[in-house]
């Protein structure tokens, strides 16, 4: 990889390409609206949102947040292109170095069970398999 990676806070004008990125790695499902995943996000907590750039091209994001007892991962995505350079790994360390700002314990993330490209993928990064159960209750329906 000859380009510099660079990783930069989310700005409003990143927003087509952003979700343009998160379809082609799909991690958009018809349940949520990525557009107003991305507003709630910057409305609350802007420098969590972390965009990976080579040249002017986006190739990688990740969505980062601190609740006061964990830390969450959201929308890790690498262009499937750029995937095998260590670009998902730097974007978690990256995201790794920001919950720390907050003194952040621990981090959580939810995974498919049936995606095992991904939990290989975490398992390398350091995560181990919590034994709990992951439960989920809408408050606002996306609508899309």
């Amino acid at each position: 990889m000859s380009e510099i990676f660079q990783i930069r806070i989310y700005q409003e004008e990143d927003h087509e390409q952003l979700v343009n990125l998160w379809k082609t790695c799909g991690l958009v499902v018809h349940w949520n609206d990525p557009s107003k995943d991305i507003q709630r996000k910057v409305s609350r907590d802007p420098d969590g949102l972390l965009l990976g750039w080579l040249e002017q091209k986006l190739v990688a994001s990740v969505m980062a947040g601190y609740e006061g007892h964990r830390g969450w991962i959201n929308y890790l995505a690498v262009d499937p292109q750029f995937r095998q350079q260590g670009l998902g790994r730097k974007m978690m360390e990256t995201a790794e170095a920001y919950l720390s700002n907050f003194e952040c314990p621990k981090i959580n993330l939810q995974i498919r069970a049936s995606n095992q490209e991904v939990i290989d993928f975490y398992t390398n990064q350091g995560f181990l398999k919590d034994e709990v159960i992951n439960m989920g209750k809408r408050l606002i329906p996306d609508d899309v």
